[in-house]
């Protein structure tokens, strides 16, 4: 697909697999929490097929990857121990992709507001971005836990746009699954993909969004910002 001609009004990032790679940190807080509890670890190579859908998502595919069956409680437990040593350690080894840093610089430099809309609750969203030093990028925040439903519902994309004030022809939501693209088209937003995200080993391209990118600059139209 070709890149944008123009700028849009306002840009809505997704955070993990689009902003930030966050696997190293995320499969290493799985692998902790199930080495503790004497099951088998996974890498981090494995822990990404499994990332994107939710922690309990992540822990309920390595569960199954081994054929482990665990009752709810003992599922529960687990989970919470997974996400306290997440929250311990958010930002060991995550990192944003290339072409991130200078592409909101960029658009920061063009007056554009900004925003994230994740599907990360705003217990590790607002860390992780302060953090990884992109806090001051966003004029938004749009965390799993403040809309009434997460991606991929419309409210989140919606609740963002009416904190910037923008509409919804004028904004692009960046992201990198299927959550992503069905909460752009629900809330009638245009939507870019990047190829290389945490889309469980789906073909963005079938989800049929305006943009597929492989650099977050590719997103940038061909022209000199002033």
């Amino acid at each position: 697909m070709t890149k944008p001609s123009q700028l849009y009004k306002a840009y809505l990032f997704d955070l993990d697999g689009t902003l930030v790679d966050t696997a190293p940190d995320l499969g290493g807080a799985l692998d902790a929490s199930l080495r503790a509890a004497g099951l088998p670890g996974v890498s981090t190579e494995q822990a990404r097929n499994w990332i994107g859908l939710g922690a309990r998502f992540s822990l309920t595919q390595a569960l199954q990857h081994y054929g482990i069956e665990l009752d709810d409680t003992a599922v529960d437990q687990l989970l919470k121990e997974f996400l306290d040593h997440y929250e311990a350690h958010i930002a060991d080894t995550s990192t944003p992709y290339e072409g991130v840093i200078d592409t909101l610089d960029q658009l920061t430099d063009a007056g554009i507001p900004l925003a994230v809309v994740t599907n990360k609750p705003a217990r590790f969203t607002l860390p992780l971005l302060s953090a990884m030093s992109l806090d001051g990028y966003f004029a938004a925040v749009i965390s799993g836990d403040t809309a009434p439903r997460p991606k991929p519902a419309a409210d989140p994309i919606l609740l963002c746009l009416s904190e910037l004030g923008i509409s919804t022809d004028a904004a692009l939501m960046v992201g990198d699954s299927v959550t992503d693209v069905n909460a752009a088209k629900a809330a009638k937003v245009d939507v870019a993909c990047f190829a290389y995200g945490y889309n469980q080993g789906q073909d963005v391209c079938d989800l049929q969004p305006n943009w597929v990118f492989e650099r977050m600059d590719e997103l940038l139209p061909a022209k000199t910002f002033t």
